[in-house]
């Protein structure tokens, strides 16, 4: 009996762990903080002052979440991720109404077919050119974005309701779509999103290239779908500039058209980059204008030695068709130096100065780099951030 027993424990084990082999659940995480000093910021006076903060996530957005994976046989696996982006410096959530705001999905992976997942996700230009631009990677971050991270390549905003694919490596190739669905009854149309995107590496080459469109009808209905694709968005800056409102640019306009390609060339311990894009705003809500933001980026990283990484890109900005008939133009110089101490924690400084050339009918004539609480009080601003960075 106790042979029997002992037996049939042994064989619960087996089986227990044979199942288990089969799937896992990973949490993971960043925390991300570091003390900023800002040369000119508008206060609630309107004058502006220099200012010191304590900011979350200004290289990389503070997050944690869980990934997971089951094996169904044949090379097929079910797959999961939610992701929550938190402010370290409170402990709230990024997103007041969401638990895990930055992204939540579910989907099948194929080793032969690629993978298809459902849920609130990245689009295509975040997936395929962000990280060829130093703002979509660990070597820049937030406060390296293009102005008003225009063309999404800091990740500012995720796209809800979205199916999405993505092809395996066909030597070297990739390629990717989404579509975000509007979820109104009578407006298919009314904030949804689509993208494409595409990559090829070969050897020290790497190109990316990618596309993305959101469609409101909110410029002509004068009604919002806080259900559709879009909910909360960068350019939430660009937003209250023009309309004294923070609301998502996809809201703002009828469309938002938004492509863009970069390349990546390494050779012995430095990264060469160049990324360009548009992104072209029809029909701005309480403007009636439409407009488009041209961005040119030029970078390198360089590998000092295995723990120390320095790296700095410079992105020229130019708009067009906006209210005093100006073409407003920024400059933008940014320097990093990272410091690891393993794998998973590094120390970091790195600084930024903007400098805006506008009409002075131009509601875009003051300086405001990605992040900052609020913009310069002139057209030029500079940030400088001394902060350490923990990977679990």
């Amino acid at each position: 009996m106790n042979k029997l027993l002992v037996t049939g424990a042994a064989a619960m084990v087996t089986l227990s762990g044979a199942a288990h082999a089969q799937s896992s659940v990973t949490l993971y995480g960043l925390i991300d903080a570091g003390v900023t000093y800002t040369n000119n910021q508008i206060n609630t006076t309107g004058a502006g002052h220099s200012n010191w903060e304590l900011k979350s996530g200004p290289v990389e957005y503070s997050r944690w979440g869980l990934r997971g994976a089951e094996d169904l046989g044949g090379g097929l696996k079910a797959i999961f991720n939610l992701e929550s982006g938190f402010n370290v410096n409170n402990g709230q959530y990024t997103s007041s109404n969401r638990i895990f705001n930055r992204q939540a999905y579910v989907g099948l992976s194929s080793r032969e077919f690629g993978t298809l997942t459902f849920g609130r996700q990245t689009d295509d230009m975040v997936d395929f050119v962000a990280p060829l631009s130093l703002t979509g990677t660990q070597y820049g971050g937030t406060h390296f974005a293009h102005p008003f991270d225009i063309d999404n390549l800091n990740d500012s905003f995720q796209i809800n309701n979205a199916v999405k694919y993505q092809s395996p490596d066909f030597a070297g190739f990739k390629l990717g779509a989404l579509y975000g669905f509007s979820n109104q009854a009578g407006g298919f149309s009314n904030n949804r999103a689509y993208s494409l995107g595409m990559s090829y590496m070969w050897g020290p080459l790497n190109f990316g290239a990618g596309f993305m469109q959101l469609n409101s009808d909110a410029a002509t209905a004068g009604q919002l779908n806080t259900n559709g694709a879009v909910t909360d968005t960068s350019g939430s800056s660009l937003a209250g500039v023009l309309t004294s409102n923070a609301v998502p640019l996809g809201a703002l306009s009828s469309r938002q058209q938004t492509w863009g390609a970069g390349v990546n060339y390494a050779f012995g311990p430095a990264v060469a980059g160049l990324v360009y894009t548009q992104t072209n705003l029809t029909q701005l809500f309480q403007s009636g204008l439409s407009t488009h933001f041209q961005n040119f980026e030029g970078n390198l990283r360089y590998a000092l030695t295995p723990a120390v990484e320095l790296s700095a890109a410079y992105t020229y900005t130019r708009a067009g068709g906006l209210a005093g008939g100006g073409n407003p133009h920024w400059n933008q110089v940014s320097a990093m130096a990272g410091y690891s101490f393993t794998r998973r924690t590094d120390v970091y400084v790195q600084g930024v100065w903007q400098g805006v050339s506008a009409s002075s009918g131009s509601p875009l004539g003051a300086a405001w780099i990605n992040g900052l609480t609020a913009p310069s009080s002139t057209n030029n601003q500079v940030e400088a951030t001394v902060g350490l960075r923990h990977r679990f």
